[in-house]
């Protein structure tokens, strides 16, 4: 008998919100699982470095007040992949210190399973020496210097420890860094279905309504999982899920609109068909998998690597906007020329002028419409604090009484929206870490324990 899986999908980041009518509505379809990705590396290196969360307590205490309410009022697991945002330790612990704030606010308890995804740098030293490290797309062979830099090292699990988690009893299950579509996937691989179909619903589901028309990434999402393929609906009566809006996020993200890889193999998209059942709903079918012959996940870190300063300014003489470039780079040149004893190699001074090629740089085609107002930052990188804090001091007040040719105002450049009008940002980040490593097996990576967490009965 053909039978079939469903996932709620509340939300596309976890504290990103959602309305309690698609959850309810999405309820009423009674689901199998609810799971929500909590992560991404789209707000870059900061949250992972500094083991901070990008999205607000808050936030994430009203969305899993009300996922975790429906899944132990109906005795589905609730799943949360990435907990955080980057899935480091400091995240898993600060995701389950709000979980358990939730069950005794609900006078519950539960089976919890956390599932770690840090890599201690040994570890990752050793694996290195061992040839079972490289790099993934254009980023430099990783060295020990930038290992041993990493304030956190995470690997990106995929469905199997959350599938031992589930074999186990857990009845919530917390992950560190996870393959986005994993916490979706792993209900219906379980259960005996298609592993390229579910991971393929999980890729859509990750995002929620964001596949929808009009997108959103505050709404709920249904996947639905057979035999044959899977049905996505979206669950607002606002919103509509259809081919070009499923297909286009099925290619997003890609390098190659044909295939899809993650931990353990690669979904090949050659052979999907996407096809319309109704106004709200659309149906996907012909996903397949290409099994890896070595099973690998992807390593990231990041390493601190400077302080940083800015200032936020306003600019609309036209005469000033007319010759900004010439402007700007006497201004850098009064800079250095004032403080001589400053090494260079120390300190990073950019202009980002915004109305002016500030998006794109030097890749902007449209270059010759001169705007009738800019926007700029004035950003300083340096090796401390308070060389940025010089440095970018200088650099704002230089320009805001810099003379240039047929200048028409004293008063100043630049205007500005805040006062004081410097801001120091504290640590800077990188990405030190983002390469693929083997592994033997896909669970023994990312240790789990499952407690009950909340009020004890």
């Amino acid at each position: 008998m053909n039978h079939s899986i469903s996932i709620l999908s509340p939300t596309a980041i976890l504290g990103y919100g959602f309305p309690e009518s698609s959850f309810e509505a999405g309820l009423a379809r009674n689901p199998d699982a609810i799971a929500v990705d909590a992560g991404s590396t789209d707000p870059g290196p900061y949250y992972l470095g500094s083991g901070e969360s990008f999205t607000n307590r808050e936030a994430v205490k009203r969305d899993l007040t009300l996922m975790i309410k429906a899944g132990l009022e109906r005795d589905i697991p609730v799943l949360i992949g990435t907990a955080g945002g980057s899935g480091a330790r400091p995240h898993l612990q600060w995701c389950l210190e709000v979980i358990d704030e939730v069950l005794c606010d609900l006078n519950r308890s539960a089976r919890v399973a956390e599932i770690a995804s840090d890599q201690d740098q040994d570890s990752v030293i050793n694996a290195l020496h061992a040839g079972r490290i490289s790099a993934l797309g254009p980023v430099p062979q990783l060295t020990e210097e930038a290992i041993t830099n990493s304030t956190y090292i995470v690997a990106q699990m995929g469905v199997e420890p959350v599938i031992d988690a589930l074999e186990q009893g857990a009845q919530i299950v917390v992950t560190g860094r996870c393959y986005d579509p994993a916490v979706f996937a792993a209900v219906p691989i379980r259960a005996g279905l298609s592993e390229a179909l579910s991971l393929h619903m999980g890729k859509i589901l990750e995002c929620a309504a964001i596949a929808a028309v009009p997108g959103s990434g505050s709404d709920c999402m249904l996947g639905v999982l057979d035999e044959g393929g899977f049905t996505l609906e979206a669950l607002s009566p606002e919103r509509q899920c259809t081919v070009t809006s499923v297909a286009a996020h099925t290619l997003y993200e890609k390098t190659d609109p044909r295939f899809l890889p993650g931990p353990g193999g690669v979904l090949d998209l050659t052979a999907c068909h996407f096809e319309q059942l109704d106004e709200r709903r659309v149906r996907v079918t012909g996903t397949q998998l290409q099994k890896s012959e070595r099973y690998t996940i992807k390593l990231e870190g990041a390493q601190p690597v400077g302080f940083r300063t800015i200032s936020i300014a306003g600019i609309r003489a036209p005469d000033l906007i007319e010759q900004l470039d010439e402007v700007l780079l006497a201004v850098r040149d009064r800079v250095f020329t004032n403080f001589q004893s400053i090494d260079q190699a120390d300190v990073q001074l950019l202009f980002r002028v915004y109305g002016k090629n500030g998006v794109m740089g030097e890749l902007e085609p449209c270059r010759e419409q001169l705007p009738h107002e800019v926007g700029l930052v004035i950003e300083v990188m340096a090796t401390t604090q308070s060389l940025a804090d010089t440095v970018c001091s200088f650099a704002r007040s230089t320009l805001l009484h810099f003379g240039y040719p047929g200048r028409q105002s004293t008063a100043g450049n630049l205007a500005f929206p805040y006062s004081p009008s410097d801001i120091s940002h504290g640590v800077v980040y990188e990405f030190s870490v983002y390469h693929l490593m083997t592994v033997d097996d896909p669970i023994s990576p990312f240790p789990i324990q499952i407690k009950v967490r909340g009020v004890s009965r």
